[in-house]
């Protein structure tokens, strides 16, 4: 993005200068343009180039070569340049939309641990996850990030899933129970061994698909790419026609007088419009949806989002939080505080959501000598 910048910079400063100055020499003024014209459309010129070898032809790069590399034949050298300036802001304001949104997604996520606890004889040991080997064993206390997947060896504990998987309900652990880093343990100590060095391990393949998978903008899903399709090759064919019929049936014509006039169709014809709005509404569409925190991975997802006719939800965790309060108590043949009172010790021992509710509401200290055959 930054090297796009770059560029249109520079080649928007070369085009002024070669626009506002009053050059004696016509040559160095057109030197200018066809400087600023490399440096500002030279990599849509080559994508056209490389796209015809591939057998696709008719798009929106080679759309704009055409036209903008036509303009240049009949001395239009500023509104060639402008073009493919314009297209170029569109490309970066498109670009910016999809960074922000995955920088957004990531630290959404927050999922990736700080630090291992190595277990070296008696001792713990706090290392990077990057430094743990497979075989290694770890200790995950109470509130910490699983670092590392692994498999529980020692200890039993609840812990909170909803990053991975959106699951807001804990799932509980034990001896010989798989975990996954990322996760988050949440009351008990235990003791893993290490399954997965940290490269291969979940959290790391969560964090680079996130990362990367909406760098790569789709172009066959962009609207202005399925126009061109259509588009050029009727454009296209209408310009040689224009240049070659009517010389050949109208007495008095020339063609280089046509052939000039094909051109000028060509970069009339030329939407410029749909090369700058098209990027723009998927940077104001991506904008609007994370002021609103709905995150949208790039313009491709977004495209897609507007042909949805079903959508189906995981509820808790994405409509809901999964995070209960007692709103009212009906007892029957007890008052409400003994109802409560009863219900938050008989709940004493569990982790459920619905059970921390009863244990918030009854808010007094629980005496666990009143319990026994826990099951």
């Amino acid at each position: 993005m930054t090297k796009r910048l770059w560029r249109i910079i520079i080649g928007a400063a070369v085009l002024a200068t070669a626009v506002l100055l009053s050059l004696n020499n016509e040559w160095l003024q057109i030197a200018l343009f066809i400087i600023s014209y490399i440096i500002v459309g030279g990599d849509v010129v080559k994508r056209a180039v490389k796209n015809i070898f591939k057998g696709q032809v008719f798009d929106e790069n080679f759309l704009l070569s055409i036209a903008t590399i036509g303009a240049f034949f009949i001395g239009k050298y500023p509104e060639s340049v402008a073009v493919m300036l314009f297209y170029q802001v569109g490309e970066l304001f498109q670009s910016y939309a999809v960074g922000k949104s995955r920088k957004s997604i990531a630290s959404l996520m927050d999922i990736r641990p700080d630090y291992a606890n190595v277990k070296k004889g008696d001792e713990l040991v706090k290392v990077d996850p990057d430094e743990v080997q497979i075989g290694d064993i770890i200790v995950i206390k109470a509130g910490e990030k699983i670092p590392l997947d692994g498999k529980v060896i020692e200890g039993s504990s609840m812990i909170d899933t909803s990053a991975l998987t959106g699951e807001s309900v804990p799932r509980e652990v034990e001896v010989g129970s798989d975990i996954l880093s990322g996760c988050i343990n949440i009351n008990g100590v235990i003791t893993a061994e290490v399954t997965k060095e940290f490269g291969e391990s979940t959290v790391s393949k969560i964090l680079d698909l996130v990362e990367n998978a909406s760098s790569k903008k789709s172009n066959s899903e962009q609207f202005i790419t399925k126009f061109a399709r259509y588009y050029t090759p009727v454009v296209v064919i209408i310009a040689v026609f224009l240049a070659i019929i009517p010389p050949l049936v109208i007495d008095g014509a020339t063609f280089s007088d046509w052939i000039y006039r094909a051109l000028a169709f060509l970069v009339v014809s030329c939407p410029c419009a749909l090369v700058i709005s098209i990027p723009l509404s998927f940077f104001g569409g991506i904008g609007g949806a994370s002021k609103k925190g709905v995150l949208v991975k790039g313009s491709n997802y977004l495209e897609a989002l507007a042909e949805t006719e079903i959508v189906v939800f995981d509820k808790t965790g994405t409509l809901t939080k999964g995070v209960f309060n007692v709103q009212e108590i009906h007892p029957e043949g007890v008052s409400k505080e003994e109802l409560l009172e009863l219900t938050a010790h008989a709940e004493s021992y569990s982790n459920h959501p619905i059970s921390l509710s009863l244990k918030r509401a009854y808010s007094k200290e629980i005496d666990n000598g009143r319990i026994s055959d826990v099951e």
